[in-house]
């Protein structure tokens, strides 16, 4: 643990340090069935090959294609294969077995007599009408993937293609990372819950709510552990709650002219203290540290700057519990639809909209005050100002991050 930052630091400086030592949590294996959106922690390998064996892709009749290369050629029928019922007999030379689609092909068959090329007689032999060539209308073992394939990579968050791949490749569960336990705590005598009566002077306490959705989203278990009020005792008991959590997030009173309880209270309760201000717009009250293992992340009390610092610093750092590519490497670029005006000192995360297209376009809100929430949900994302930037003119390339949760 470094000294506790004597100014801000900047965004870069941050994030150095959140993310130092985070590491990818252990592996525990669960069900196929509740597998959507973990991370795999270990490459997977298909244990058999798909199809398992040759297969028709259509419906007609399963051939030796040498005895159906001519138009008017006969064959005799002999059997039938269909889905979860194949055929036992062997196709020798003149014979033809009826096969419907996923149907296996019969050991001698080497080609498929599609139904419409085919004329059936009265006596049940076939006639050929249009020819086959060998392979035709055969899936071969194997013709998907194979046995011993890695197909799904640890690392990666499985979609619901990703379950599909999975079953098909005839696994029942899956080895993942476990889930980052973030517990998130509300501070303040002026709040209350949502759907509460305000009373004179208070607010409703929205933040827990979108940071819930957010750590979810982004592969994290978070759970709400309530509102702490203005007392030693009330944030005691609240902060005890949350020993079992790999991150604590803390909600208001990191800001500067804040009470000192906030603060204190953490440090009561054993958490050591890495940085509380950062150059960043909205979010510069910061707080970060650590409780042993244990990861504190303290966000202002405004609504949108909450959101924001969570987006920047406590994505990345479920990311690196889950063994995710860092978030530096998801950064993408648009073009902007408008000018921009200069950039003050802090690093400016705006408020914006995309459209799609090539290229992508970025129109950030004419209006960046951080206590705009019906903005903030308006964007889709956060356009990034360094420090200090040019005006910026509609046409320029600039940087963002998508707000995907």
């Amino acid at each position: 643990m470094t000294e506790m930052a004597k100014g801000p630091l900047s965004v870069e400086q941050a994030l150095t340090r959140v993310l130092d030592g985070l590491t990818p949590l252990g592996v525990e294996t669960i069900s196929l069935d509740v597998a959507h959106g973990r991370v795999l922690a270990e490459d997977l390998a298909a244990g058999m090959s798909q199809p398992p064996f040759p297969s028709s892709a259509m419906d007609g009749y399963a051939v030796r294609a040498a005895d159906a290369a001519d138009p008017g050629s006969v064959l005799t029928l002999t059997g039938e294969s269909a889905a979860g019922h194949p055929c036992d007999r062997l196709v020798r030379s003149g014979e033809a077995v009826r096969i419907f689609t996923g149907g296996a092909v019969p050991d001698g068959a080497n080609a498929i007599l599609i139904q419409e090329n085919a004329r059936r007689a009265p006596d049940g032999s076939i006639q050929v009408i249009e020819p086959v060539k060998p392979g035709e209308h055969v899936r071969r073992k194997g013709y998907d993937f194979n046995e011993g394939d890695v197909l799904l990579r640890a690392g990666q968050r499985l979609s619901a293609r990703d379950l599909l791949l999975a079953a098909t490749m005839n696994e029942a569960a899956l080895p993942v990372r476990r889930r980052p336990r973030v517990a998130i705590l509300a501070t303040g005598d002026e709040l209350v819950s949502p759907g509460g009566t305000l009373g004179a002077g208070q607010i409703v306490s929205s933040i827990p709510h979108g940071l819930e959705a957010l750590v979810n989203a982004a592969g994290g278990a978070a759970r709400r552990i309530g509102i702490a009020r203005d007392t030693k005792e009330s944030l005691a008991e609240h902060l005890a709650s949350a020993k079992e959590a790999d991150i604590l997030v803390t909600i208001g009173g990191a800001s500067v002219g804040d009470h000192d309880i906030v603060q204190q209270a953490l440090r009561d309760a054993g958490v050591a203290f890495d940085f509380w201000r950062i150059a960043m717009r909205p979010g510069k009250p910061l707080m970060y540290g650590r409780r042993g293992d244990q990861r504190v992340l303290g966000v202002p009390g405004n609504p949108v700057s909450a959101v924001v610092c969570s987006r920047v610093f406590l994505v990345p750092m479920l990311r690196a519990l889950l063994g995710l590519r860092p978030m530096r490497d998801t950064l993408e670029q648009a073009v902007l639809d408008c000018d921009v005006e200069a950039n003050g000192p802090r690093q400016h995360y705006m408020r914006a909209t995309l459209t799609a297209g090539k290229p992508l376009r970025v129109n950030p809100s004419p209006t960046q005050d951080s206590s705009l929430v019906a903005v903030l949900a308006r964007s889709d994302c956060l356009v990034i100002r360094p420090p200090n930037a040019p005006a910026a003119r509609k046409g320029d390339t600039v940087p963002l991050l998508r707000l995907d949760f």
